[in-house]
C-alpha cells in the first residue's frame, strides 16, 4: 500500500473492501463491516466508519462503463470506435456518440444505480448513527456533516446527468420515493452541502480522499457555475465567492508540472482538492489505460497486463491545441511507441480515425493523461482528481468573464496556462479579446477520408475560446459533456460522426427499469 498518513492508509483498506489493518501493524483489531453492539468507536475510528461510502465512488466513477465513460463518450473529445479485436458491443458506444441512446442504455443506468448506492451507504450509516448503534462521542457532528456532504456530491452526479431524481435520505422507508424535480435536487445538493460546512475539517493534509470544507466550497462552485442550466437562473456571484473562499485559504496551489496531477504518486499532488483514490492491490478499477491502449502498446511501459484497445481523441478535437501546449503530449500519447526492451517501434498511434465503424489498431491518439508507471497490472495506482485547484480559479474565470469582467478572467486563464508553456512563455498569455472569440475547434461531420462535411465551425460559440481552455486544461478528467452544454454546443453541434438528436439530450433517460420499478417516475422530456 502507499505510504500515506494513518487516516488515508485506515480508508484506503476499506475502499477496496479488503480485512481493515494498518499498512505496519498487522495485529490491529479488523472493522471489515459497520457493526454496532460489541464495538465503541472512537475518533480514531471515524475513517473505517465513513469509508464504505468512499469505496462505493470507485466503481461510480471509473467502473466499466461508468461516470467518466459517460461524460466523455456523449462529448466531442473522446469516441470508442470499431476495431478489429471487437468493440462494436452492440452498437453501444455508436449510440454514445450519437446521442442516439434509450432509456435502456446501460451507461446513464449504471450511473443512477453506483451514485443511488452511495447514497443508501450513507442513508445506513447515517441511520446507525442516529440510533445509537454507533455510538460515537468525540467526533460526531464531523462524521455527519462528512457523510452529508459525500450524499450531496452523489446526488450532484444524478442533479447533472438525470436531474428529476427521488430524494431518500431514510434508510428505514420503505415506500417507494417520489420524483423530485431538477430544481429541487438543486435546493437539496445545495442545502446539504451548505449546513455540512460549518463541521467539516479545514485540514487538507489529513483528509486526501474525503469530502473536507474546501472541496464542498468547491463542488458548491461548480454548482453555482452550472445553476442556470439546473434551474434557469445564473449564480455567477456565487460561484466567485465559493472560489474565493478556497484561494484565500491557502490550502492548494497549481502543481509546478501538469503531469504531477496525475501520476502514480498523485497522492502528493498540492492541487487536489478531492479525489477518488485508487490502488493497483487494495483499490482496482482504474482502468483507463486497459481501455485506450492497444495490446501492442503492453512492451511499451512495459506492462504486466495486456490492454484492450478502443477509445482515442477525436481528431477536430486535438486540432484545437497549440503545438507548443506541452499539455498535448501529457495528455494524448501519440507517434510511435517503442519496446522498453529492445528500443522497436511496435505501434504507431495516429490523428486520423476513419470513422465510428472503420478503423484499423493504430487509428486515434490515445489517453495518455494518468502515467502508466513500469511493471503497471491491469488497475492503475493512480488517484482520479475530481475537484482540483485548476477547476477552481476556472470556476471563478468563467464567472467573472460572463459578468462582464473578461479582464480579469484572463489574467487567471494565463495563470493556469504559464505551466503549459514553459518554453514558450509568451503563448502563455491570454487577453480579455482573445477570451471574447470563438472557439477554435471546427465542428461539422467527419467523412471517411478525414475531410469535414457540414461543416458548422466554432466562431459563433460565445466565449467559444474559454471552452477551448477548458478542454486543453480538463482533457479526459469527465469534464466535457457538462462544460458542452453549459456552452450551448452539445445540443447543437457536429463533430465526427455526431450529428445533433431530434430530440432533448442535456438530461440521460430515467432508466426503464426503474421507471418499471417505481410508477411514481415519470420519464425526463425527449425520451
Amino acid at each position: 500500500m502507499k505510504n500515506r498518513n494513518i487516516r488515508y492508509a485506515v480508508l484506503a483498506a476499506l475502499l477496496a473492501g479488503a480485512p481493515l489493518y494498518s499498512c505496519t501493524d498487522l495485529n490491529e483489531e479488523v472493522y471489515s463491516e459497520v457493526l454496532g453492539s460489541s464495538y465503541q468507536p472512537t475518533e480514531k475510528d471515524l475513517p473505517a466508519i465513513v469509508a464504505p461510502v468512499y469505496s462505493s465512488l470507485r466503481s461510480l466513477m471509473l467502473g466499466w462503463q461508468g461516470y467518466f465513460d459517460l461524460q466523455e463518450e456523449a462529448a466531442d473529445a473522446i469516441i470508442t470506435p470499431v476495431r478489429p479485436n471487437g468493440w462494436d458491443d452492440g452498437g453501444t458506444y455508436r449510440r454514445m456518440h450519437q446521442h442516439t441512446w434509450t432509456s435502456l442504455q446501460w451507461q446513464p443506468e449504471n450511473a443512477w444505480r453506483q451514485a443511488f448506492a452511495s447514497i443508501t451507504t450513507v442513508n445506513r450509516v447515517l441511520s446507525q448513527i442516529e440510533d445509537g448503534d454507533l455510538p460515537i462521542t468525540n467526533g460526531k457532528d464531523a462524521t455527519i456533516a462528512e457523510l452529508r456532504a459525500v450524499r450531496a456530491f452523489a446526488y450532484y452526479l444524478l442533479l447533472d446527468n438525470h436531474g428529476n431524481v427521488p430524494i431518500v435520505t431514510n434508510f428505514k422507508d420503505v415506500t417507494l420515493p417520489e420524483q423530485s424535480t431538477r430544481k429541487e435536487v438543486y435546493e437539496f445538493v445545495i442545502k446539504e452541502l451548505t449546513e455540512a460546512l460549518p463541521n467539516l475539517s479545514e485540514n487538507a493534509q489529513t483528509t486526501y480522499g474525503q469530502m473536507n470544507k474546501w472541496g464542498a466550497k468547491t463542488l458548491l462552485a461548480k454548482i453555482y457555475l452550472n445553476a442556470q442550466v439546473y434551474t434557469g437562473t445564473a449564480q455567477w456571484a456565487k460561484a466567485i465567492q465559493e472560489a474565493d473562499d478556497v484561494i484565500k485559504s491557502g490550502k492548494y496551489t497549481l502543481d509546478a508540472n501538469y503531469s504531477d496531477v496525475f501520476t502514480w504518486t498523485n497522492f502528493n499532488s498540492k492541487e487536489i482538492i478531492f479525489a477518488i483514490p485508487y490502488d493497483e492491490i487494495y483499490g482496482t478499477g482504474n482502468q483507463i489505460h486497459m481501455k485506450t491502449l492497444d495490446p501492442l502498446s503492453r512492451s511499451v511501459y512495459p506492462m504486466n497486463a495486456g490492454p484492450w484497445g478502443g477509445n482515442c481523441a477525436v481528431p477536430q478535437f486535438i486540432d484545437t491545441y497549440d503545438a507548443a501546449d506541452s499539455r498535448l503530449a501529457d495528455t494524448w500519447i501519440m507517434g510511435p511507441q517503442k519496446s522498453a526492451a529492445t528500443g522497436a517501434v511496435v505501434i504507431t498511434y495516429n490523428k486520423a480515425v476513419p470513422g465510428m465503424d472503420k478503423t484499423t489498431v493504430q487509428d486515434g491518439y490515445r489517453i495518455g493523461k494518468y502515467k502508466i508507471k513500469p511493471n503497471a497490472t491491469g488497475s492503475l495506482d493512480n488517484d482520479f482528481p475530481f475537484l482540483r485547484y485548476a477547476d477552481v480559479l476556472m470556476i471563478k474565470a468563467e464567472a467573472l468573464l460572463r459578468t462582464g469582467k473578461a479582464a480579469e478572467a484572463a489574467e487567471i486563464v494565463t495563470q493556469v496556462r504559464q505551466r503549459a508553456f514553459k518554453g514558450t512563455p509568451a503563448k502563455a498569455t491570454v487577453t480579455a479579446a482573445d477570451l471574447a472569440k470563438g472557439s477554435r475547434y471546427n465542428y461539422g461531420y467527419q467523412a471517411t477520408d478525414g475531410t469535414i462535411t457540414e461543416r458548422q465551425g466554432g466562431d459563433d460559440i460565445q466565449f467559444g475560446r474559454f471552452l477551448d481552455e477548458l478542454g486543453w486544461e480538463f482533457a479526459a478528467e469527465a469534464h466535457r459533456r457538462q462544460d458542452l452544454i453549459r456552452f450551448g454546443v452539445y445540443e447543437t453541434k457536429k463533430w465526427f460522426n455526431h450529428r445533433p438528436a431530434s430530440a432533448q439530450r442535456a438530461l440521460f433517460p430515467i432508466p426503464q427499469n426503474e421507471l418499471d420499478k417505481n410508477p411514481k417516475l415519470k420519464q425526463n422530456p425527449g425520451y
